[in-house]
């Protein structure tokens, strides 16, 4: 690639969970009725950006998430990208309870033993690995100049950006600030991530306890 080109990783927007479940990579979550009002919201945004190239997690709420913008964008087809799929993880399907009070139970002392690799699932090097190898293949499909759009989970696209920024995988998970629907750009120079940017274009949508880019259970 001669001409830059970008990446916009789109996070998902709001999940229908009324139970409060940690749902990972389960079936059958897909958006609330916000978040099917984010993403019509953010086809809008997009609908005037000279896409080139479309890839989205096969997690039912990042294909609704994706599918309004697909829609602005007729000439393109959505690749299917299972390195995009949100972070494995031991407590999938639990329901932590207010304030996570869950995680304060003995049973699940060993599990979070090493939080640097982090021993609750996936290691942070393998999710760096794999996203930034799938965002890597949307600029090359993207073109020389071109401009991909991307939607992911929230782990994930944080993980990749602190790779790119050179910076330690270990952090604060209520400090991630990836807010729903937000968009972290990487910017390609000769095949490679020379810049990450960020920014929330919906956040009049956000709801209170998201806004901030707080990490809580469930959304």
């Amino acid at each position: 690639m001669t001409n830059r080109t970008t990446v916009h990783v789109m996070r998902h927007g709001q999940v229908l969970n009324p139970h409060g479940l940690l749902y990972g990579r389960l079936p059958g979550f897909g958006l609330s009725e916000l978040g099917h009002t984010m993403a019509q919201r953010m086809a809008e945004h997009w609908r005037d950006e000279p896409l080139t190239h479309l890839r989205c997690s096969p997690l039912q709420r990042a294909r609704e998430t994706m599918a309004p913008s697909a829609q602005a964008h007729p000439e393109l087809e959505v690749v299917v990208d299972d390195r995009l799929i949100e972070a494995a993880n031991v407590f999938e399907g639990k329901v932590f309870g207010k304030r996570n009070a869950a995680l304060f139970d003995p049973r699940m002392f060993w599990a979070m033993r090493n939080p640097l690799r982090p021993s609750w699932g996936e290691p942070y090097t393998q999710i760096a690995e794999r996203m930034l190898a799938a965002i890597t293949d949307a600029a090359r499909a993207a073109g020389d100049g071109g401009t991909a759009l991307v939607v992911s989970h929230q782990l994930p696209i944080y993980i990749a950006r602190r790779a790119v920024e050179g910076r330690s995988f270990v952090h604060d998970p209520r400090r991630r600030g990836t807010t729903l629907c937000s968009v972290t750009s990487f910017v390609f120079d000769s095949d490679r991530p020379v810049r990450v940017d960020y920014a929330e274009h919906i956040p009049d949508l956000l709801p209170v306890s998201t806004s901030s880019g707080k990490f809580r259970v469930g959304t």
